[in-house]
């Protein structure tokens, strides 16, 4: 089957289960003939009245070790989201190796705060009087090995304080633990917690004094909201640049980092301080009215969005700009295909239903339409959604080459197939995006790697057009003056021109580009990422198929819950034993492949291999069959 479209296929490598020969046809030769509509939780199609509130308070599963069924779709892997509810400490990177000054204490500051001895009553309540003790000694030795003279070449130690059942236990100790030691991170694997050296703590130590660091690692658990944490007055500017790139490039998702003259700043007393504080998921556009902002609660509203021919983020922009607000107020379940008539329900912040009914006609201008405006409690989440419906029609249908039969039973035979044998559902062209220079994989990956100021370029880079959009974009690569290329670019290109004021007020370093990046919305943000999975993921299945066929071999990853939905953990996932190949005890349909992401599972066979090679080809890590980046 062929898109309707002047790009060649990216995907020359598909493989398919069935044998039959099939047909050739055309589709999407016009958005009409591409129609997709959303099945929200409850089984309605999306674009038909609504009288139940969408249900937004599901969680959804863990999302750190899914695998993907071959004939369902995944859109929704959040690799920015990729640790589990109970492992939320941050996990341990690559840090400086080289021990502390001579002048840094073996010591564990124990201060007398109210909240550390409530950190320490936790401490006692969960754990018995031997664990307690052999966690601080454990924590001595850990600063004792960072201060000593000679660096051991030894793998840092962890310590294991037992299984702890209850998840809001669980969540207390975590805390507890980071709070009481801030240069220890812990981690949770299978509700047993883990206590491992914070290596971060210990590269900043190299930039501040070990007390600063101690302070900065608690306020970053602490996460108080509208807090602020202040470095101390420091002179050097190139000193202060340091600072800035590590605290953006290890926490940037989390924190912004902006310097201010200290208080008494003069010619004698030049120092400057670095500010640290939270991001805000909000930023707040024009006044709200009373009713928008009763009782201090943020008003949801929800709607159908119709889209004709228009890609999402676009009409994202579109609507935040005519209802005044950012585009990160919008939620929703799932993304849409852009050559196409789509309904897809939505959420937007801030704003009521009202407000949304006025702007109705000047969005129809653009393609769009909305309706089923109603008042929720909160906004959607990527995946809730059970799956989609589609009308599609398929034009200037033949027969394949040196094909004899009859037309009308290749295609009844091809349909009967699919009915019969299912189909593999590759992730589409879409998902790829249409441009030939580059394709969205491509900057996932430089964001997987914090190449950031590649990412930054390859988004910016033009096609060999000369249109508005285009000649701007050349422009940038030109001459990186982001100010000039904000006059050139068209206003309806509301993500580039974003992306150009911030780094306008950030400048095109790898600090200023990935500051620059956090002014897209989250949803945004992923999507590249989920472009490179995709794309790993097709590969993953064509190699399988080319390589063991429909037969399922041992090493295989088999679903053994046929009602699973399609995200499900490893835990869910078992490993095909010699004995159970030999005796054939499953099917094709029962195999599964690993979406990429952080604690995944992998074939033990050639595909799990392959997955390793691939990543490895593309400068992303493994560590024993897992993944980390």
């Amino acid at each position: 089957m062929e898109e309707d479209t002047e790009d060649e296929s990216r995907f020359s490598s598909l493989c398919f289960i069935n044998e039959h020969i099939g047909f050739q046809g055309t589709i999407k030769s016009s958005p009409s003939d591409f129609i997709v509509t959303e099945i929200n939780e409850q089984g309605q199609l999306v674009n038909e009245t609504i009288d139940e509130p969408v249900l937004v308070n599901k969680m959804l599963p863990e999302l750190s070790n899914f695998a993907k069924k071959p004939k369902l779709d995944l859109q929704n892997l959040s690799f920015e989201d990729r640790s589990n509810q109970e492992n939320t400490s941050p996990v341990c990177s690559n840090g400086d190796q080289n021990h502390q000054s001579d002048s840094e204490k073996n010591t564990i500051d124990d201060r007398t705060s109210k909240h550390e001895e409530e950190n320490v009553d936790v401490l006692r309540s969960f754990l018995d009087g031997k664990t307690n003790e052999s966690l601080n000694k454990f924590a001595c030795q850990i600063k004792e090995k960072w201060n000593s003279k000679t660096e051991s070449s030894e793998p840092f130690p962890e310590f294991s304080l037992g299984r702890i059942l209850d998840k809001n236990q669980r969540a207390s100790l975590h805390s507890a633990v980071r709070q009481k030691f801030p240069f220890l991170i812990t981690v949770g694997k299978n509700s047993e917690i883990v206590v491992k050296p914070n290596l971060e703590y210990k590269e900043l130590c190299h930039l501040v004094s070990e007390e600063e660091a101690l302070d900065f690692f608690k306020y970053l658990d602490a996460k108080k909201e509208n807090s602020k944490f202040t470095f101390k007055p420091d002179a050097n500017k190139d000193h202060r640049k340091a600072v800035h790139h590590f605290v953006n490039k290890k926490f940037g998702n989390l924190v912004e980092t902006k310097s201010f003259p200290e208080q008494n700043y003069s010619a004698s007393n030049p120092n400057t301080v670095i500010t640290v504080r939270f991001r805000e998921k909000t930023r707040k556009r024009g006044k709200r009215s009373l009713v928008e902002c009763r009782e201090g609660k943020i008003v949801h509203t929800a709607f159908t969005l119709q889209k004709e021919n228009l890609e999402m983020f676009e009409a994202v922009g579109f609507l935040a700009i005519k209802l005044g607000v950012i585009p990160s107020d919008f939620s929703y379940a799932g993304l849409k295909d852009k050559k196409a008539i789509t309904y897809q329900a939505m959420v937007v912040r801030k704003v009521t239903p009202e407000r949304l009914k006025n702007i109705e006609k000047e969005i129809e201008k653009k393609r769009m339409n909305v309706s089923n405006i109603r008042s929720v409690s909160e906004s959607l989440r990527l995946g809730q959604l059970k799956g989609n419906h589609f009308d599609i029609v398929i034009r200037n249908l033949k027969s394949k080459e040196n094909d004899s039969a009859n037309l009308r039973e290749r295609i009844w035979e091809a349909i009967e197939n699919v009915k019969t044998k299912g189909f593999v559902n590759y992730y589409g062209p879409q998902r790829f995006g249409k441009g030939r220079k580059v394709h969205t994989d491509q900057i996932g990956l430089a964001l997987l790697k914090s190449e950031m100021v590649k990412a930054v370029k390859l988004f910016l880079t033009p096609e060999d057009l000369e249109d508005p959009v285009n000649k701007a974009k050349t422009f940038f690569l030109q001459t990186e003056d982001a100010k000039g290329t904000l006059s050139l670019m068209p206003e309806f290109k509301v993500r580039e021109r974003a992306l150009l004021e911030a780094l306008h007020r950030f400048g095109m370093t790898e600090e200023g580009c990935t500051q620059a990046w956090f002014s897209f919305p989250h949803s945004m943000r992923i999507f590249y990422i989920h472009a490179y999975s995709s794309k790993i993921w097709n590969e993953a299945v064509s190699y399988r198929l080319a390589t063991y066929g429909s037969k399922v071999v041992e090493g295989d990853l088999i679903c053994l819950d046929e009602d699973i939905d399609e995200h499900f953990p490893s835990s869910k996932v078992h490993l095909v034993t010699e004995e159970e190949e030999a005796a054939s005890t499953y099917a094709i349909h029962q195999v599964v492949l690993p979406v990429l992401g952080y604690n995944i599972q992998y074939p033990a066979n050639k595909v799990g291999q392959w997955y390793r090679e691939i990543l490895s080809r593309d400068g992303l890590q493994t560590s024993n069959g897992r993944s980390w980046y």
